[in-house]
């Protein structure tokens, strides 16, 4: 009895665990989110990231299906949209609601820290936008609201212009924004997250430029002059040799095993054929010494193609999010739709192919060399300037493949062959994810409906030719 009554009668701290925080700091939530992001965009795994494919940049050696144009059987759209919903803008969100009660925050330091986390919520939206059309936004990310309407894709594209307007005027880099290690994008640097944020509405303005071409003119003239401007202003992760903070191509082909991806042979082709400086840094011989791309969709040996060069998916390979090859290329589309924006088209687009070959390694006299040839110099290459533009900047872009689809879409350029058995034509949206239409019908049905249909070829909006 004496036993018994020295027991604890109140065990509820119990339940208390004294070795995880309760409260996550702002830092590592944006950290986290970044992250996710870069992640989901490098990645080659054919659960999360599969557009290597479909703009033929990759094939496989085994496993087709992703290839043709079947991304519904991995739930592909599923994983994509809630990596971008939960993983990203959630985590963005809470890391924003915290700086805003912080009182310890200088007035300088959380405007910046909000305006930069709002600008990756802006690029995060803008993937969900440009990947299904009509998604939750004014709704989205309320946990209380477990079936959010679907927004009108055009009116969240401009607001997202719109909410780069106020996020640009408030950064300043007279005060700090997120430490270095916080910020694993830009390290710290408040002049990059301009340079960033004036680069995305550039691109946001262009995506509109078929549809809208006043507000497309206002945003592209208003960030010209503060848009990267060199590759030192380039917005990268850099990933690191040790797990976890490995390239997930590394992760996807060397920790998992995966070594069926192969080079595809529209791009193999055309490096081939113009002598691309690039062609080693992007691809590897095969076992007889020979550089042979594989055909997508369809049965390929892995000895007698090429894989992807080791540089692609080293541990510490760094992924681009934003940079002044990219830049540069919007530039020349800029001055060639007729707004003002300094410098001549063929400057930027010559600009554009430099910088792409000396972040691969390449030297200034290959690049001089590469665009002395008559099939690329812009003079004499052949087409539009829709189709030089576009067929230069799908090879700049490889290992950025959703940027990739989103200008091949956008410019129509450059033409790829078809997979072999590919179960549609191009695909120019995704469906829609599973849960969203077993568990938010009425609005998954009506989004359908004003899009045009849930089918991966119902064009978006701005992507009009």
């Amino acid at each position: 009895m004496l036993s018994l009554a020295a027991c604890k009668k109140d065990i509820s701290s119990l339940n208390t665990d004294t070795k995880k925080p309760t409260v996550v700091p702002a830092g590592p939530l944006f950290a986290f989110a970044s992250k996710a992001y870069v992640d989901a965009m490098t990645s080659a795994s054919v659960n999360v990231n599969v557009f290597r494919f479909t703009v033929s940049h990759w094939a496989m050696t085994t496993y087709q299906d992703e290839a043709r144009y079947d991304f519904t059987t991995r739930t592909i759209p599923q994983i994509w949209y809630r990596t971008m919903a939960r993983d990203v803008l959630k985590n963005l969100t809470n890391s924003a609601e915290i700086v805003t009660a912080d009182p310890l925050l200088s007035a300088g330091v959380k405007a910046n820290q909000l305006a930069i986390l709002d600008i990756m919520k802006v690029a995060a939206f803008s993937t969900l936008v440009n990947t299904f059309g009509n998604v939750p936004y004014t709704e989205a990310l309320d946990a209380n609201n477990l079936f959010p309407k679907y927004d009108d894709a055009k009116t969240i594209s401009l607001d997202l212009i719109k909410r780069l307007n106020d996020d640009i005027t408030k950064l300043n880099v007279a005060s700090a924004g997120f430490s270095a290690n916080e910020d694993i994008i830009n390290k710290g640097s408040v002049a990059k997250w301009i340079a960033f944020a004036n680069t995305l509405r550039m691109q946001q303005g262009l995506i509109l430029a078929d549809v809208d071409v006043a507000t497309a003119k206002a945003a592209v003239e208003a960030s010209d002059a503060g848009a990267i401007s060199s590759a030192a202003n380039n917005s990268i992760l850099n990933y690191l040799p040790g797990a976890p903070s490995q390239n997930p191509l590394f992760v996807d082909i060397v920790t998992g095993g995966r070594g069926d991806y192969v080079i595809a042979e529209d791009l193999m082709k055309k490096l081939l054929a113009l002598s691309d400086p690039r062609l080693p840094q992007f691809a590897a011989k095969n076992a007889v010494g020979v550089y042979v791309g594989g055909v997508v969709g369809g049965g390929n040996t892995l000895t007698t193609v090429s894989e992807p060069a080791p540089k692609v998916y080293a541990a510490d390979a760094p992924s681009v999010v934003m940079d002044y090859v990219e830049t540069e290329f919007y530039r020349a589309e800029a001055v060639e739709r007729g707004f003002a924006v300094a410098g001549s088209a063929e400057t930027h687009y010559n600009n554009a192919i430099t910088a792409s070959i000396l972040f691969w390694g390449g030297t200034a006299e290959e690049a001089a060399a590469y665009l002395a040839q008559p099939a690329v110099a812009y003079a004499t290459a052949t087409g539009t300037w829709k189709e030089k533009i576009g067929t230069q900047k799908w090879i700049a872009l490889y290992s950025r493949p959703f940027n990739g689809w989103t200008e091949m879409r956008r410019l129509d350029f450059p033409k790829i062959t078809a997979p072999v058995s590919a179960i549609s034509a191009f695909p120019t949206r995704f469906t829609y994810p599973s849960d969203e239409q077993q568990y938010n019908g009425t609005n998954y049905s009506a989004a359908a409906a004003a899009i045009g249909g849930d089918k991966s070829t119902t064009k978006l909006f701005w992507d009009k030719f």
